[in-house]
């Protein structure tokens, strides 16, 4: 399914991701975590490796958002580490962090830069 557009690749559709939520796709060699988050009308994407027990399993954590700014987040399902869906810093483990990537959606199709 990889369509390159410069560094835009196609990653899925958006039907194939849930509202509220998300669903891994592979890329290349990488696993990706994409997310809709649909309350916000907004779309992200990190890595899907959980660096605290090196676990693929970020796409099945639970979104929402913290603090004054309502800054977006997942939480690993297993061990409750946020991070942050815009810097990837986490919010509960200064030690950790996640890669993160932009996020392009035009004609139901969701393209991330690599």
């Amino acid at each position: 399914m990889e369509t390159l557009i410069d560094n835009w690749v196609l990653a899925c559709y958006t039907t194939d991701i849930p509202e509220n939520g998300g669903a891994c796709v592979k890329l290349a060699d990488e696993q990706i975590a994409v997310f809709n988050f649909t309350r916000r009308g907004e779309w992200f994407a990190t890595q899907n490796l959980c660096p605290h027990r090196q676990q693929m399993v970020l796409s099945r954590g639970m979104i929402g958002s913290t603090g004054e700014n309502c800054e977006p987040k997942v939480a690993c399902p297993f061990h409750k580490n946020t991070f942050s869906l815009l810097s990837g810093r986490c919010l509960t483990n200064e030690e950790l962090s996640i890669k993160t990537y932009e996020v392009r959606v035009e004609d139901n199709k969701v393209f991330i830069c690599l």
